[in-house]
């Protein structure tokens, strides 16, 4: 009697709470496109643009993928500080130079973060990629909720040896609003952090970019007119020949579990005005996390060369982590 073919592994049950952004789009694009996440809704957030904007990119994107898929706002601006963006780095729209519909979506009664965690019918991953505001505003809310619904929490923030990319200390979404992500930190959910230590070993090439220019497909045109600019960005402000695309890894992390090395450590944030501000240091007072120190760079890379930047297909052919 032949042996029973073994069971294919359920795909995992995903939210992600993202600002898109460049680097969130080629995120979003990465997890909505394997067939191993389940990802069951998205919140946006304000960061690489406004929460507006932000939400017109969500929409854009899904339709992009023909998915339809339940929407959250997690927050419009930080918790305490004044609203900052990032247009000089993923342009006006968040999207560079890519063509989006006029964000016009009244959005004062999208549900929140915590409405979407309560509505899953099982624990799930989730993935933050921008400032975790949202996250801070769900456990102000229902704690007992966060905890119960989120078994494991991948965010793309912070740094410990690297230096920053807003100040010379800080990286951008801890920067944002250091309040939330102090308060994250404190409840010790099983949080892993993805930040600028491996992320800056990322970089997507410039060659890579201008080959998508040279194709006639409308998909490739669409992210080359969006990779363009943060190429431009990159190049005139870090004299890099290409792109770091930060985000794609806590995606690429679930996608194919060990291209990252974490290690445990006691992380604390710096709240203080300045060159401080958003800081992520060592502390040994600090609280409990993982944190990425190292990558397998190339496997990311095949992901996005097979699942984003190459022609859309009917089907995830050959596409393996």
């Amino acid at each position: 009697m032949p042996e029973a073919a073994p069971l294919a592994r359920a795909p995992r049950p995903v939210l992600i709470d993202t600002d898109p952004g460049i680097d969130d789009t080629i995120a979003l694009l990465l997890a909505l496109q394997s067939p191993e996440l389940e990802v069951r809704g998205i919140a946006v957030t304000y960061g690489n643009t406004t929460v507006e904007n932000a939400y017109r990119n969500a929409i854009e994107i899904l339709r992009r993928t023909s998915r339809r898929l339940p929407l959250a706002v997690s927050a419009r601006r930080p918790l305490r500080r004044a609203l900052a963006t990032a247009p000089e780095t993923h342009g006006e729209s968040g999207l560079g130079d890519a063509a989006v519909p006029t964000a016009g979506v009244i959005l004062d009664y999208v549900k929140p973060l915590d409405r979407l965690l309560a509505e899953q019918r099982e624990p799930v991953t989730l993935v933050t990629l921008g400032p975790v505001t949202g996250l801070a505003l769900a456990l102000r809310r229902d704690p007992e909720l966060v905890r119960e619904k989120v078994t494991r929490h991948l965010a793309m923030i912070g740094n410990i040896k690297t230096p920053g990319n807003t100040t010379k200390y800080s990286e951008f979404n801890a920067w944002c609003d250091p309040e939330a992500l102090g308060q994250v930190l404190r409840a010790e959910l099983p949080t892993e952090i993805i930040g600028l230590d491996v992320t800056r070993q990322f970089v997507l090439p410039g060659s890579t970019i201008a080959r998508l220019g040279q194709s006639t497909s409308e998909h490739q045109q669409w992210l080359h007119a969006m990779l363009r600019f943060y190429h431009a960005f990159h190049r005139e402000r870090e004299k890099l020949d290409g792109c770091v695309l930060n985000d794609v890894l806590p995606i690429a992390e679930l996608l194919a579990p060990g291209i990252l090395t974490f290690e445990p450590l006691r992380i604390k944030v710096e709240v203080e005005d300045g060159e401080n501000r958003g800081r992520t240091r060592i502390d040994p007072e600090g609280s409990k996390v993982r944190v990425a120190t190292a990558v397998r760079a190339d496997v990311a890379h095949r992901l996005i060369a097979e699942r984003v930047l190459a022609e859309p297909r009917p089907a995830w052919v050959g596409a393996t982590p």
